[in-house]
């Protein structure tokens, strides 16, 4: 029997509308530090986003600010 995994795919992007979410719904707020999101994505694919965050420049003490920068803000 073949089992497949279904592994999920952290991209940039996909990254970014994660916090787009939790930042829109209220459970984070954008002056807070990146090391932040370990408390919200999936404990499993933790060292897939840092690496991915890393590789675009990102510090876990940088500010969801600072990934968000780029969104196109509706509400404003």
């Amino acid at each position: 029997m073949i089992s497949t995994v279904s592994t999920k795919r952290y991209t940039i992007n996909t990254i970014r509308e994660e916090v787009f979410n939790l930042v829109e719904v209220g459970a984070i707020s954008s002056n807070q530090p990146l090391r932040i999101l370990c408390e919200y994505l999936p404990p499993q694919y933790w060292d897939k986003i840092e690496r991915e965050l890393e590789i675009n420049d990102y510090l876990l003490r940088d500010r969801i600010i600072d990934l968000l920068g780029n969104l196109r803000w509706d509400n404003d």
